[in-house]
Parts: C-alpha cells; sequence; structure tokens
C-alpha cells in the first residue's frame, strides 16, 4: 500500500493543503504537521503512480540531514513521530529556491548546450563540459512557483522585487553554501558526491530558518565518486543517485512538462525500479539498512503516531 493522498482532522487545524509530494496541515499554534506521500514529480507534473517507500526515504533522509546541520543554521524540525511525518514550526516561506550547483548538468547543462552562459547572473566560460565541477559552487535561484515551473530568477531581481534585503540574501546564501559544504563532507565519507541541491528558507521570529527538505533525491543530485573522474575523461555519463533518471526516462519518452505532452506509461517494472532506487540512495547515503516500515495500514499508523505525540507533548 502506498500514500497517495490525506485527509486527516486534527484538533485545532487552521488548514490543510497539497503540496506536489507533501500533505501539509497547519495548526492553530503555528505547528506544522507535514506528511511526505509517494506521490513524485517531476517537471513540475504529479506522475500519476505512486512509488513505494519513497515518502518514507525522503523524510529519514531529510530529518538526519536536518539534525546533522543544526549548528550552521536553525530550522523547523521539532520531531519525527512516523517515518513518514515531521512535525515542526510554522515559518513564513519566503518565495525562492536556492539552488547550489557543483557541477554543470542537468537543467544548467540543458540551458548551457542551448548557448546560454549567463545563469542567474553566474557567467560561466564556454567551452565547459556536462558534468564538468565548477571552480567552486554557484548559486542559481528560483522562484518558488506552487502550481506550474520555477523560473531562474538572479539576485539583482531577488534585491529589485522586494523578496529579500542585501543583508538577508548574503545570510542566506552564507548558509546555504554551509550547508552545501556539510552535506558534500557527509557524502564524500560514503563514496558519493553531492552534485546540486535545493534549500528553502523561511522566517520565524525575525530570523532566517531553513525550511523543507534538505540533501534528498527530490531535492538533490549524487554521483558515485569511486569512478566519476574516469567516465568523466572518457565522455560518459557518471553513475547516479537522484531523481535524475526519471527526468531521462521522461525525456526519452518525449515528455518534458511541456502542454500537449503525453505522461508516459508507468508499468510496474518502472514503479519498482525507482522505488529500489530511492532506497539504494537512502543506503547508500546513510550507511544503514533500509527498514521497511508496514504499509498494511499506513493512514492509521499514521494519524495514531500524530495524535500520539501531540498528546504527549500537549501541543
Amino acid at each position: 500500500m502506498t500514500i497517495t493522498a490525506t485527509n486527516f482532522n486534527f484538533k485545532n487545524l487552521k488548514k490543510r493543503y497539497q503540496g506536489k509530494v507533501r500533505d501539509v496541515y497547519h495548526l492553530e499554534n503555528d505547528l506544522l504537521i507535514i506528511v511526505v506521500t509517494d506521490r513524485i514529480s517531476a517537471f513540475d507534473v504529479i506522475l500519476p503512480q505512486p512509488i513505494p517507500y519513497k515518502g518514507q526515504v525522503l523524510n529519514q533522509i531529510a530529518n538526519i540531514f536536518l539534525d546533522a546541520t543544526a549548528d550552521i543554521a536553525p530550522n523547523w524540525k521539532i520531531a519525527m513521530p512516523d517515518p513518514n511525518v515531521t512535525i515542526g514550526f510554522y515559518c513564513q516561506p519566503i518565495p525562492i529556491e536556492i539552488i547550489v550547483r557543483g557541477y554543470l548538468t542537468g537543467s544548467s547543462w540543458r540551458e548551457y548546450k542551448n548557448g546560454i552562459r549567463n545563469i542567474c547572473g553566474n557567467i560561466l566560460p564556454s567551452g565547459m563540459r556536462e558534468h564538468e565541477k565548477f571552480p567552486s559552487p554557484i548559486i542559481t535561484p528560483t522562484t518558488k512557483a506552487i502550481h506550474g515551473h520555477d523560473v531562474n530568477i538572479s539576485k539583482n531581481d531577488i534585491l529589485k522585487q522586494g523578496i529579500l534585503t542585501e543583508n538577508e540574501y548574503e545570510e542566506i546564501e552564507h548558509i546555504a553554501l554551509s550547508l552545501f559544504e556539510r552535506g558534500s563532507k557527509i557524502a564524500e565519507q560514503r563514496g558519493l558526491i553531492l552534485v546540486d541541491t535545493k534549500y528553502e528558507f523561511g522566517k520565524k521570529d525575525g530570523k532566517i530558518f531553513l525550511i523543507d527538505e534538505i540533501h534528498t533525491p527530490d531535492s538533490s543530485r549524487y554521483f558515485y565518486a569511486e569512478d566519476y573522474e574516469e567516465r568523466f575523461s572518457k565522455g560518459l555519463s557518471p553513475r547516479q543517485l537522484s531523481k535524475e533518471f526519471v527526468r531521462e526516462w521522461l525525456m526519452e519518452n518525449g515528455f518534458m512538462g511541456q502542454p500537449n505532452q503525453q505522461i508516459p506509461e508507468m508499468t510496474d517494472k518502472i514503479v519498482q525500479s525507482i522505488s529500489e532506487r530511492y532506497i539504494e540512495l537512502y543506503e547508500k547515503l546513510t550507511g544503514k539498512a533500509f527498514v521497511k516500515y508496514a504499509t498494511n495500514d499506513i493512514h492509521e499508523r499514521i494519524k495514531q503516531n500524530i495524535v500520539n505525540f501531540l498528546e504527549t507533548h500537549l501541543f
């Protein structure tokens, strides 16, 4: 059984809304309950088939990294009462995503090979190759779209539009690069390269907080370190653990989220292979065996774990 959607009615519920992957419950005392479902999105489109255990993988990896980076910046997390649930503080979201890139790959490569050399204010030299490492990580922010496609935005436009002050942007930039450095070191210990990732931030009591997930396969791309240099020198694509293989499969079958494009059939074999890749990343990145929690009555399990936590902690 997978989690495609939830519809709980918790005490003091203020509002409920559904993101691409997460179901968010906002309580009156400014607590957030986030249920990470098994939905999967690509090119900002929710695909028709859920992926078994994907929500559990994302939630558990995010919690590990939120704990491992709490000394760099405060974050929204309070507790993880269920493998698919995180409870934390509500922070006023800042409507941009901060993407840190260590390598020219993915969407940045797709822009680059089409002749674009200015990506969000970063001027890239000609002659770079796909998957080439930047001399130092670059930041390529995007707008945060609730529906539809995110759009690249530069630091100058963020400041001009009043989304952030210059001091706030510099603080967020510093935090993002520090988080990326920490994530890269952890990945290196596991034989992986953190290639690129996205961070989201919010404000609480006038302070910048890290929110949402970090360093998961939905928000990040990882290469295997052991043969990256050899494959790059031969012009071969690196072996990677990320959601990029889903995007590549979609593109091979004529889908990039554009109007009138048909999502290809997601067979049981495709769904199972995606699930296995998510679990593989969890085990590779954490060094722990993945424990598949019972899914025979998953909605009741989630509800009871949340209710028990709220009652126990008097929220």
